[in-house]
């Protein structure tokens, strides 16, 4: 069995960008900046013909490539915050190739996804954060804005648990067009 999600993977100066914020929560478990990334759509544990079966369906996948534009922090979870991220600006050219991943991947005969297209990077899960200290955070990172990333491919990545926390491994790339 393979855990899978499919996502776009930031370049090692982003991370860097992104995890010199993870800081100053107590409470907080900070992603490993190895692991920061976009998922366009968790697909969870499945067999390896089933993967073979996902990876020809996103091979055929055709969409166009944009730009990503990471701004602002926030935190889900409402009165009891379990995570915090840094925000994803919407484009259309994004929600088209979630929205084409999806359809491929209910094709393959997996079932649709029950939640609403949110992006976002998490950059920690909370665990009875101190909410002053995360108010601080939020208020502080408010205004983060990061370069423009221009997407070119998106990618099947495998995450495999350790006693450490998951270690992400890129299945395989999937070109997208000018």
């Amino acid at each position: 069995m393979l855990r899978l999600f499919v996502g776009i993977e930031f370049p090692p100066e982003l991370k860097l960008e992104l995890s010199l914020l993870c800081s100053g929560v107590p409470g907080a478990r900070w992603v490993d900046p190895g692991n920061l990334h976009l998922t366009l759509r968790f697909i969870g544990e499945i067999s390896e013909d089933i993967a073979a079966d996902v990876d020809a369906a996103l091979a055929g996948l055709k969409a166009r490539r944009f730009t990503l534009q990471l701004a602002g922090t926030g935190v889900f979870g409402g009165n009891k915050p379990h995570a915090l991220w840094v925000g994803v600006e919407r484009h259309p050219d994004l929600v088209r190739l979630r929205d084409k991943i999806e359809q491929a991947l209910i094709r393959t005969g997996l079932a649709p996804e029950q939640r609403r297209f949110a992006p976002h990077v998490t950059l920690a899960r909370l665990r009875d954060p101190v909410l002053d200290a995360l108010g601080h955070f939020l208020a502080t990172h408010a205004q983060f804005r990061a370069a423009p990333l221009p997407v070119e491919h998106f990618s099947l990545i495998a995450s495999f648990p350790t006693k450490a926390g998951s270690v992400y491994e890129d299945q395989a790339d999937y070109p997208l067009t000018g």
